[in-house]
């Protein structure tokens, strides 16, 4: 006994069907759409009502800003997007930040002889604070770090390391890959770090833990102890207290490399 094919009208039937529930949910998305897209510009408006009202807040209040960059981000807004419109013109967020790189500019220059463009960002907080002057607009970590970015984006070597709960801000155009970045956090604790700790810490061999050292020392990075007791080793120069207690001149630095 044969079974019945399916016949025409029922494949046209079912092409149908389908057709009327493709159309349905376009419908039902370009619906959605569009009471997102007006829940977000009802949101957008009063968000701009809310920077209004509270502008002189968000300049004066580092913890103020930070809350507000974050209320931004949840709509795709970006106040430091351009010096012109309306956010710079409203809350002089633009002029703010820009003058904070400067002031972030000048500091890392300042002591480039000493760190070889490589600084806490605790250390960087405390110098800029200083600078600026007690009567100034206060800043916060999450300022500098978003002055960074946008001197990062200008392409001029600055950028944002993690290191432990910390950060390193690198100010030169140093190639620094993966490597580099475990053997700083590698140096975090004690400001220092020997071939030996880093291929028992991260199991490399000694022709790796060496290229990565050579890089630090030859970017200026780094500086080599070659009079330490056991084997010589290699100070990172932005994480020891010793040398952001005061200031090192060039001849200091030259005594401890080879």
């Amino acid at each position: 006994m044969h079974r019945r094919g399916v016949g025409a009208g029922a494949i046209a039937k079912k092409k149908l069907a389908e057709a009327k529930y493709k159309e349905r949910g376009t419908v039902l998305a370009e619906d959605q759409i569009v009471q997102m897209s007006k829940q977000l510009e009802t949101f957008k408006t009063h968000l701009e009502e809310f920077a209004s009202k509270h502008k002189q807040e968000i300049r004066k209040s580092s913890q103020f800003r930070v809350q507000f960059q974050e209320m931004c981000a949840t709509i795709g807004v970006d106040p430091l997007a351009s010096g012109k419109g309306f956010w710079s013109e409203m809350l002089g967020v633009g002029d703010f930040y820009y003058e904070l790189g400067v002031q972030i500019i000048e500091v890392c220059l300042a002591l480039k002889h000493r760190n070889g463009g490589l600084i806490t960002l605790d250390e960087l907080h405390q110098r800029v604070l200083k600078g600026r002057g007690k009567f100034a607009q206060d800043v916060s970590q999450d300022d500098l770090i978003r002055a960074i970015k946008k001197l990062k984006a200008m392409g001029n070597g600055f950028g944002v390391i993690p290191v432990g709960g910390s950060y390193l801000v690198q100010s030169v155009p140093a190639e620094l890959n993966m490597d580099h970045t475990v053997v700083l956090q590698l140096a975090e604790k004690k400001g220092y770090v020997t071939v030996s700790e880093i291929r028992e810490s991260l199991k490399w061999e000694k022709e790796r833990a060496c290229h990565v050292l050579d890089h630090l020392l030859k970017e200026g990075l780094a500086w080599l102890d070659l009079q330490a007791a056991g084997e010589p080793q290699y100070w990172l120069p932005a994480l020891f207290s010793e040398l952001s207690s005061r200031d090192v001149t060039p001849e200091e630095a030259n005594q401890m490399t080879p």
